[in-house]
């Protein structure tokens, strides 16, 4: 049995409610993050899975540029959180209310 476009979006559907739940509930930035980029991913695999069974490349293409932006942002946040972290000595999210020095 192949599996068709439903299974396909029922699985990113499920992926991104997972990422939504870590965005929601933690409090830890690092957290925060990994659940961002699992929902960007979930809409990878939906704009995939709607490529192949339509028959086109649009969505194919689009997901390259997606993950080569997705790249970008990795190194940005991640440096941020870092220095972030450097300054207040935490990574929760309560403990950074002010972004003042």
């Amino acid at each position: 049995m192949n599996p068709g476009l439903e299974h396909y979006l029922v699985v990113s559907a499920l992926l991104f409610c997972l990422g939504l739940v870590g965005v929601v509930l933690r409090r830890n930035l690092l957290v925060i993050y990994m659940s961002l980029e699992l929902m960007l991913n979930a809409a990878n695999l939906a704009l995939v899975a709607a490529s192949r069974f339509v028959g086109n490349l649009d969505g194919q293409v689009m997901v390259f540029f997606v993950v080569t932006v997705a790249a970008a942002e990795v190194a940005v946040g991640l440096a941020l959180i870092v220095a972030l972290y450097r300054r207040r000595q935490t990574a929760h999210v309560e403990d950074l209310t002010t972004l003042r020095l």
